[in-house]
């Protein structure tokens, strides 16, 4: 497909539709599913960070397995593990952040995806120019950055859980215009409510919208999106599922894996951990700007001795730790748009304790495979916490329905599959559109 520079509706971006260069033309259906495809994915960053980047990395090794070529276009680096990402994708491109336009018109030039799997980017008006280049987009939505000016679907202070859609209740009493600043001098930074809306408006142009789960669609339907062209899809690290299980020892090891910020409330995590009762060690895994405050809770509290801070920890040494563990924690108070990290120590037998928030209800069944404890409640968390510690029997019982349940409904090659035969339905859509487009202008020549 041959790309160029220029101006419609004032974004930037123009195709030459010669989709037909790979003769996908007038195939059957069974003759398209088998043909080699190149998914371009399109995200901030290169390198590891959070659960994002493990989706997006998952994917592209999954499609790249089935003989697809894959493609990264990002726009910066993260410092982590750089090296492996770049020899998980055919190409990597960087596009400069002063003239997106111009840098992302070569990478389509150049590439020539079929498809663009759209995470984020910082600028928000990226996806319309992605949109606007006439290839078929599909959003991954992640999080609620999409519908929500804050990005968390809570109150910052009060830790409430917003239930409303993107409204001009956003701006006032909300005022979520009022962000938070994270690299500039001010603490604050200006969050435009106009801007959020015509992001909105662009994403219900994407041909389907991927989410992790049912309340994530949900959300997406309060906020006017078909759900018609919403679908589920977990790309769950299976690396546990492999292997040996934890063995639950007296070691009564306690583990809670992800980002150490206000809304994942590592802050309640160690109030309840300060009414356990019983022996135990805690392994607090990752970084984020709440690590401070929580260091300084936790010796407070008179922790220091059986809560360890050990940082960030690559996805492929937690297996580890999780064999260690008598109980994963997961204490997020913000609504998790699903809650990975459950499900992965899940793998390896281990029962989880987290508060119901968001979609983990999805997979944590409570009393089945670990226990839900009401929000914000840490006397039932520690309560939960403590009888797993107690009763190995019990804690055995819930380890093995934990794996069971977890590799039943998240296996990989199935959900693999499925998102390979959504992404070639979609190519499939694209290319019936543009035939109908072409004979079209075709009989309005002949008829001149």
């Amino acid at each position: 497909m041959r790309w160029e520079l220029g101006v419609r509706h004032g974004i930037g971006l123009r195709a030459t539709p010669t989709f037909h260069r790979r003769g996908l033309a007038r195939r059957s259906k069974a003759e398209y599913e088998t043909e080699i495809m190149k998914f371009l994915f399109v995200h901030e960053y290169l390198g590891a960070q959070g659960g994002a980047e493990t989706d997006l990395r998952l994917t592209a090794e999954a499609m790249s397995q089935r003989g697809h070529t894959t493609g990264l276009m990002y726009e910066q680096s993260s410092g982590r593990n750089e090296a492996g990402w770049r020899k998980g994708f055919s190409k990597c491109y960087q596009i400069a952040a002063r003239d997106q336009a111009r840098s992302a018109a070569a990478v389509l030039e150049e590439f020539e995806p079929d498809l663009i799997y759209y995470y984020s980017l910082q600028n928000a008006n990226a996806l319309a120019r992605l949109l606007d280049s006439g290839l078929p987009v599909v959003r991954r939505v992640q999080d609620h950055a999409l519908y929500c000016m804050r990005g968390y679907k809570y109150n910052y202070f009060t830790r409430a859980i917003c239930t409303r859609p993107a409204s001009a209740h956003c701006v006032f009493p909300c005022l979520a215009f009022l962000g938070r600043n994270r690299a500039g001098r001010f603490p604050f930074k200006w969050v435009s409510y106009g801007a959020k809306r015509r992001e909105l408006a662009q994403s219900q142009r994407c041909r389907r919208l991927i989410v992790y789960s049912q309340y994530q669609k949900e959300e997406l339907v309060r906020n006017g999106f078909d759900p018609e062209k919403i679908f589920l899809h977990v790309p769950l690290n299976f690396q546990g599922a492999q292997g040996p299980r934890s063995s639950l020892s007296n070691r009564n090891l306690i583990v809670y894996a992800g980002q150490i910020i206000r809304g994942k409330g590592v802050d309640l995590l160690l109030r309840a951990l300060a009414k356990v009762r019983v022996r135990f060690e805690c392994v607090i895994l990752g970084a984020g700007n709440d690590l401070a405050h929580c260091k300084g809770l936790c010796a407070r509290l008179g922790l220091g001795d059986r809560v360890q801070f050990l940082g960030f920890v690559p996805a492929e040494e937690l297996r580890a730790y999780y064999l260690e563990a008598s109980v994963a924690v997961m204490s997020s108070v913000w609504p998790e748009p699903f809650g990975m990290a459950g499900p992965e120590a899940m793998l390896y037998g281990v029962p989880v304790v987290a508060f119901d928030a968001g979609g983990i209800r999805e997979w944590l069944l409570d009393g089945e495979n670990g226990y839900l404890a009401p929000w914000m409640d840490t006397g039932r968390f520690a309560e939960h916490v403590e009888e797993l510690l107690l009763d190995k029997e019990l804690a055995h019982r819930m380890g093995d329905r934990a794996r069971e349940l977890t590799v039943s409904h998240y296996d990989p090659e199935r959900q693999f599959n499925y998102l390979e035969s959504l992404f070639l339905s979609v190519c499939q859509e694209a290319q019936i559109k543009i035939d109908e487009n072409s004979s079209i202008t075709v009989t309005h020549e002949l008829c001149r």
